[in-house]
């Protein structure tokens, strides 16, 4: 995984939620580290990896908002991943 997506990762990961994270960089890194990304209708976009699902929303500006960023974190550690094994 290249450094660009580890620090958009580790972004997701953050605490304080993150609210500067921009939404190709996140679809981008959650791609390398093997989760299906599919754009579906109403600007919905839904990931899947190891038979678990989540739906977020496409956001209208470049970056995600905070409960999108929010349900992406829910979802990657409901499969098992963190920024430690995401490297």
């Amino acid at each position: 995984m290249s450094h660009h997506n580890q620090k958009t990762i580790e972004a997701i990961f953050a605490h304080p939620l993150s609210s500067n994270i921009d939404f190709k960089d996140a679809m981008h890194a959650l791609t390398a580290i093997g989760v299906e990304v599919e754009e579906k209708a109403a600007n919905k976009v839904a990931l899947s990896k190891d038979g678990r699902s989540a739906v977020i929303h496409r956001p209208h500006q470049h970056t995600l908002p905070k409960d999108e960023v929010a349900t992406i974190r829910s979802f990657l550690v409901d499969c098992g991943i963190s920024p430690e094994k995401a490297a």
